[in-house]
């Protein structure tokens, strides 16, 4: 049996066969899992504490009675919760390597120029995803659920199921970090010439209601926690037009290095 492909970066004009293409996939698989693995066990470990941070924003939530926890309506319920949410945040732990392993996979069809692209980009993607999630937890999460379980409460005796509560918290904390990614698809794009800072400007507008769009799809769907969710987009679209400015040159700027000729 053939010895797995060592996991290392292959050079844009290395010819590999399929099966070692194959090989790597499956050593950077691997490598993947273990990594999520080992935050699963991590978050499952510490699932206590996980599960009290996410019942801080129930806290000020004035219709429920004081000390409110959600409700668990089976016997397995409380278990497949728990592991769900461990779930969720060993993605979020396991995310950068994730997103390496991704990377240094298809690094051998990139170009040297597009490596200069994609590098600086996939370096800021953690950073913005945990700044997402971190926004939804401490700013969002809080006026949605005053909202959310607060409206008509005198015409319904208003519980709260866990898997529905958790899930909803972990959903709309991953739809935000993942919204909080608009820098990397404006430098991407202007980056590689498909548009300039100029036209971002122009479609300013056609840009905020995409961004209403796009928050109004979120899970917490009413108009508060929108027009919360939708002033960091804005901003942050305001600041990928600037970073666009100073870092957003298109490829063909600059030129690729000539091969000597030998004689």
């Amino acid at each position: 049996m053939p010895a797995p492909r060592k996991l290392k970066p292959i050079a844009h004009d290395d010819q590999l066969p399929l099966v070692d293409h194959l090989d790597e996939l499956r050593s950077r698989l691997i490598v993947s899992l273990l990594v999520f693995g080992v935050a699963l066990a991590l978050c499952f470990w510490q699932n206590n504490l996980i599960l009290q941070l996410l019942n801080v924003p129930l806290e000020s939530v004035e219709t429920l009675p004081e000390g409110f926890k959600p409700l668990t309506l089976s016997p397995a319920e409380g278990f497949m919760t728990t592991v769900t949410v461990a779930g969720y945040f060993g993605i979020m732990l396991a995310l950068p390597v994730l997103l390496y392993q991704a990377y240094a996979f298809i690094l051998p069809a990139f170009t040297p120029n597009e490596r200069k692209v994609a590098l600086p980009l996939l370096l800021m993607v953690p950073f913005l995803f945990v700044g997402g999630s971190v926004f939804c937890y401490f700013v969002v999460l809080q006026p949605a659920l005053q909202f959310l379980l607060g409206f008509n409460a005198g015409e319904f005796n208003t519980q709260l199921r866990a898997s529905d509560y958790y899930g909803f918290v972990a959903m709309t904390m991953i739809a935000m970090g993942l919204l909080f990614q608009v820098p990397i698809g404006v430098l991407a794009v202007t980056r590689l010439g498909l548009v300039t800072p100029q036209q971002l400007r122009k479609n300013r507008g056609y840009a905020i209601l995409v961004l209403a769009v796009i928050a109004a799809l979120l899970p917490t769907i009413d108009p508060v926690t929108m027009l919360i969710e939708m002033v960091p987009l804005i901003l942050l679209y305001e600041l990928s037009i600037w970073l666009a400015v100073w870092f957003g040159r298109p490829k063909d700027d600059v030129t690729e290095p000539t091969t000597a000729e030998t004689g």
